[in-house]
């Protein structure tokens, strides 16, 4: 049997910019995606910290050292520049997987600095 366990994720980044006439996706720099691990087309959910809302998406790359947290398309109406966010990124795992996986967390300052990068949840 699997289950589906937290990978990584992005905690607090800050949005930069919100893009509506784009199809879809969000966009993350690529010091940021190697950080927490994740990869370009994964699903993620997004939320935001600022109002609540809780949606899914996928990821494309931004350009690396740039510092960009893009929501794109439809989901460019659920943020506003300066929000707040959690990116969250899963994983379906065997349970012997699960028992030993520890997640990748990325917690970003107010600058989309990266301020402290952890593994596991303790």
């Amino acid at each position: 049997m699997d289950i589906t366990m937290l990978y990584s994720k992005i905690h607090r980044a800050t949005v930069t910019d919100a893009n509506l006439d784009y199809v879809g996706s969000i966009t993350i720099d690529q010091n940021f995606l190697d950080a927490a691990k994740m990869r370009v087309g994964q699903k993620v959910d997004i939320v935001n910290i600022n109002n609540g809302e809780r949606f899914s998406t996928y990821i494309i790359a931004g350009e690396r050292g740039r510092k960009d947290i893009c929501l794109n398309g439809a989901a460019a109406r659920l943020v506003q520049k300066k929000d707040k966010i959690i990116i969250i990124a899963y994983a379906s795992m065997s349970e012997s997987e699960a028992q030993t996986y520890m997640p990748k967390i990325v917690i970003m300052d107010d600058d989309n600095t990266i301020a402290q990068e952890l593994e596991g949840l303790s």
